[in-house]
């Protein structure tokens, strides 16, 4: 059955994807965004709801299937994605989109995460990255930079902090995205690359607690600060940011470099995004993760990395093709009861 139809049967709209729950977020989460481009874009893919299943774990994140018209489920600590490659293996027809917390899909779920992407279901794995444990109060999470002082690490986290774009390159995802909360237009655009993309995507989305971790990414987000600290990538484009388009990101031998464009500098002289290029990708994931810190980066948003392999989904169903063509439909009674069987009169 195929999960989509054509506009002339379908027509819907946001608030057709809206339920009769209360939302309830604290005022200011960003979640609240995030559930706004979701309910704006879902319409735009022609799916009917019967066919979009949400699946979530635990965290403030996870009430999301709760605020979706469509099926959904409120799952466990960390197996969102784990119940979500169940699905697909058994309902390949079905648009299954995972909702997790960086504490849910990076902590006590970071093995199902891992797998879910190096198997390559066809998948839409959201994840809320707000860098702290909201749900719970406020502790220190798997992102959380280091010296971070919560109510769990009061002298500050001595803990190294998960990069969760490699981690997805490092797990052979094929693909890889990053939006934030506070740029509705751009996140409505990876969300549609996400589910046209035939594989696993795993998008990272900047998401502001403001209760907890306020400001964690004011900087990217910022009419002030945004143009001259984020980064927006575009296919076969050069790097080029800056509020006047000024600065771009230029190859210093495998070590990316600002530049002023000028006189000496133009943007053919630029690195040109290629989502295609797996090498050029695993710099651009840790584009800010500069040991030396001898030159401030800015921070990379868009489409990272995008490539073809096939799916979980589909091999195992060739593979059970096969095997039934080879050996018949089988005998499940026959299987349990084995070789060695016996009658009791």
């Amino acid at each position: 059955m195929n999960t989509t139809v054509t506009p002339a049967q379908l027509t819907l709209t946001a608030k057709d994807f809206a339920t009769d729950q209360e939302v309830r977020w604290c005022p200011g989460c960003g979640d609240y965004s995030i559930l706004a481009q979701v309910q704006k874009v879902m319409p735009g893919l022609g799916i009917p709801k019967e066919n979009i299943v949400i699946i979530s774990g635990i965290g403030c994140s996870s009430r999301f299937p709760y605020y979706m018209n469509t099926y959904g489920m409120h799952s466990i600590h960390g197996r969102a994605t784990a119940i979500a490659s169940g699905l697909k293996a058994s309902r390949p027809e079905l648009s299954v989109w995972i909702v997790a917390g960086d504490g849910d899909a990076l902590s006590i779920g970071g093995n199902h995460t891992i797998h879910l992407l190096r198997r390559n279901f066809d998948v839409n794995m959201m994840l809320f990255n707000n860098q702290i444990y909201g749900l719970t109060k406020g502790q220190y999470s798997p992102t959380s930079e280091e010296r971070k002082i919560t109510k769990s690490s009061p002298l500050g986290s001595i803990d190294h902090p998960f990069n969760p774009l490699a981690l997805a390159m490092g797990a052979d995802a094929t693909f890889i995205a990053r939006s934030m909360d506070r740029d509705p237009k751009h996140l409505q655009e990876i969300l549609v690359r996400s589910y046209k993309h035939k594989g696993a995507s795993f998008t990272e989305i900047y998401q502001n607690c403001n209760i907890f971790n306020d400001g964690a990414f004011e900087i990217f987000t910022e009419k002030s600060t945004k143009p001259e600290q984020s980064l927006f990538l575009e296919q076969g484009k050069p790097l080029i940011f800056g509020a006047a388009k000024n600065k771009g990101i230029k190859l210093d031998g495998l070590k990316p470099a600002v530049v002023e464009i000028g006189d000496s500098v133009s943007a053919d002289d630029l690195w040109i995004h290629d989502e295609k290029d797996f090498y050029k990708a695993q710099i651009l994931v840790r584009m800010f993760d500069d040991p030396a810190k001898d030159q401030h980066l800015p921070r990379p948003f868009g489409v990272f990395y995008e490539t073809d392999r096939a799916c979980y989904e589909d091999v195992m169903a060739m593979q059970i093709g096969e095997a039934i063509a080879v050996k018949g439909k089988g005998d499940l009674d026959k299987l349990l009861s084995g070789n060695e069987v016996w009658t009791i009169n």
